[in-house]
């Protein structure tokens, strides 16, 4: 089956729409000789409005139509009519999405809560018609107003997804796994690094139907804080989570060793973002059901001094305890979200 694809950065062009010009007309009717002036406004120009929507999850829709543009005014007409306005163009982007002006690389605003929005480009004020010059010592004018120009901006969208808790771990040591028997995602799991090649979000719905949002960040390598791998294209995906689960390979697959593994993700992340070396953290000693599992957590716990929750993400041994630390984590950190 096709996956669709998944685009966290992308440039476009924003283009707000023209006001309408504003008319030179008189009346002209039977029985009026001196109608006066009648010529009516322009409307305004549409704007380009971007909102944060909890049902987009990527920014592929502006990757195949990166030109974006609100709608024209009208013209202004006799009988002091007015132009219709454009309507306002509405772009939705996933909650996380951040603008910046691409030529420059000013912040112009994050939209991290549904239902946020912000203008990009306003549109054009429409012109004046020539009954707004009316006065009794100048009652037939010919002065008129064009519409401005709508505002053009080139901007670029980058998605860091918002989440509560964010899994961190090198490929290969279950985090797929993981967010399948905490949630109802279902991210593709296989035999072989790499399975992960965009950032999932599950959702963790608790006892008191609190719920959390959990981000499976895909397979960090050595070096990833430098771009080495899938590198820090998807590192900046945790940098909103509150806390972070380090998953550890406590079976030592391929011959890795669990403890050497978690002091370099913490190594790679302090590099990439000193303060998500701040947050919150447990450890998830998975793969408790293989061979070697039992003594290498001994290992890890004398090495490095914490304390990892066992789990099996595959049998679903210690997953009830490892939620149980997870909210208690996150509750610690910030309020639940209630349904």
């Amino acid at each position: 089956m096709k996956t669709r694809k998944f685009v966290d950065s992308v440039v476009i062009h924003a283009a707000a729409g023209n006001g309408g010009n504003g008319c030179v007309s008189f009346r002209r009717e039977k029985y009026v000789p001196r109608g006066g002036p009648d010529g009516g406004d322009g409307g305004d120009g549409g704007s380009v409005i971007l909102r944060a929507d909890p049902e987009v999850d990527s920014l592929i829709a502006f990757h195949y139509s990166p030109i974006q543009r609100a709608a024209n005014a009208g013209h202004g007409s006799g009988q002091r009519k007015h132009g219709r306005s454009g309507g306002d163009l509405v772009l939705r982007v996933p909650p996380g999405t951040v603008i910046c002006e691409n030529a420059s690389g000013r912040l112009i605003g994050e939209l991290t809560e549904p239902g946020q929005d912000i203008t990009v480009a306003r549109g054009g004020r429409g012109g004046r018609g020539n009954w707004q010059w009316r006065s009794p010592t100048h009652r037939t004018p010919t002065e008129h107003t064009d519409g401005e120009p709508g505002e053009e901006i080139d901007l670029k969208l980058d998605l860091k997804l918002v989440s509560d808790v964010g899994l961190i771990g090198f490929p290969n040591a279950g985090k797929s796994s993981l967010l399948r028997a905490i949630s109802h995602a279902h991210p593709k799991v296989a035999a072989y690094p790499f399975t992960t090649l965009n950032p999932i979000i599950g959702t963790v719905v608790f006892d008191d139907y609190s719920r959390m949002r959990v981000a499976d960040i895909p397979g960090l390598i050595e070096g990833a804080h430098e771009g080495v791998g899938l590198g820090d294209a998807f590192l900046r995906h945790v940098e909103r989570a509150v806390c972070l689960v380090f998953v550890i390979d406590t079976a030592g697959i391929d011959g890795r060793c669990p403890y050497e593994d978690f002091r370099c993700l913490r190594e790679e992340i302090r590099r990439y973002n000193d303060d998500l070396c701040r947050r919150p953290y447990i450890v998830a000693a998975n793969k408790m059901d293989l061979p070697r599992a039992r003594e290498n957590i001994e290992i890890f716990r004398r090495e490095t001094g914490q304390s990892p929750i066992p789990i099996s993400a595959k049998t679903g041994d210690g997953i009830d305890a490892l939620k149980q630390a997870m909210q208690e984590m996150w509750r610690k950190r910030g309020d639940s979200i209630k349904p």
